[in-house]
């Protein structure tokens, strides 16, 4: 009965060992329960806070585009511009010489008239002129008429002689 009683101790401490085990497994398993739901919880978290900052970073590569695209028609904007003024400043180099060859132009055009004013002038003169020579060769040929008239007559008289 000794030896029994020896192993029933025994196994009672074997028992309450195995429970202070039991207790410090359940004492620890409860630690890594709260462990891992804590753990949980940071990996949720982590997992929601990863999600905004995709979405931030979507947003951003978004703006990034833009700004892109907005940095792109501002070069071809500027090269539209650049090609615009040099042509503005082709248009009004043309238009200057534009009007320089209008300056002479109306100045050729104002020699042109006075030189036409003065030739008018000439023209009637000489008009004038033609007239008055007209008139005396009409009065010689009537002076050549009366006289060769005449001078028939004497032929005749001295013919009659």
């Amino acid at each position: 009965m000794d030896k029994i009683k020896e192993r029933m101790v025994a196994l009672r401490a074997e028992a309450d060992e195995a429970h202070e085990q039991v207790d410090e497994l359940k004492t620890r398993v409860k630690t890594l329960e709260q462990e891992n739901l804590s753990k949980e919880q940071e990996i949720t978290s982590l997992n929601h806070r990863n999600q905004l900052l995709e979405e931030e970073v979507e947003k951003t590569e978004s703006a990034l585009k833009e700004a892109k695209d907005a940095a792109s028609q501002s070069l071809q904007h500027d090269t539209q511009n650049e090609a615009l003024q040099r042509r503005v400043q082709l248009l009004e180099e043309e238009a200057e010489e534009n009007d320089k060859t209008l300056r002479e132009t109306n100045e050729k055009l104002r020699q042109t008239d006075i030189k036409a004013g003065h030739y008018e002038r000439k023209v009637q003169a000489l008009e004038d002129q033609h007239a008055k020579l007209e008139e005396r060769y009409e009065e010689a040929i009537k002076e050549h008429s009366s006289v060769k008239k005449e001078l028939d007559d004497l032929a005749a008289q001295m013919a009659d002689i």
